[in-house]
């Protein structure tokens, strides 16, 4: 399994509009896509424009090619990059076995 961290800045004074359309842009675009698992959200405190959106894929390329390479991918740019203050910054990372 592959977590996708994706830091998110967006433009002050929007928390609440953006609260709302995070959610259902997840809920009703990501959540169908292929190998989506689950996902957080967590907001910032220090920071209230920072968030944290943290989404489980089976894959790699579950999330770089199957989704970012479909047409759901601009649907969930539509719903959530008007409050973009710049581009997220997105890495993805891997499990450590434990011993």
């Amino acid at each position: 399994m592959i977590l996708e961290l994706a830091d998110i800045r967006i433009q002050p004074g929007r928390q609440a509009e953006f609260d709302a359309a995070i959610v259902h842009g997840v809920q009703s675009v990501i959540a169908h896509a292929q190998g989506f698992r689950g996902y957080t959200i967590q907001k910032g405190i220090e920071s209230p424009e920072r968030y944290l959106l943290m989404i489980s894929w089976d894959t790699l390329e579950d999330h770089t090619v199957a989704f970012r390479g479909s047409p759901a991918f601009a649907q969930w740019r539509a719903i959530v990059g008007p409050f973009f203050a710049e581009p997220p910054h997105v890495e993805h990372f891997t499990l450590l076995p434990q011993p």
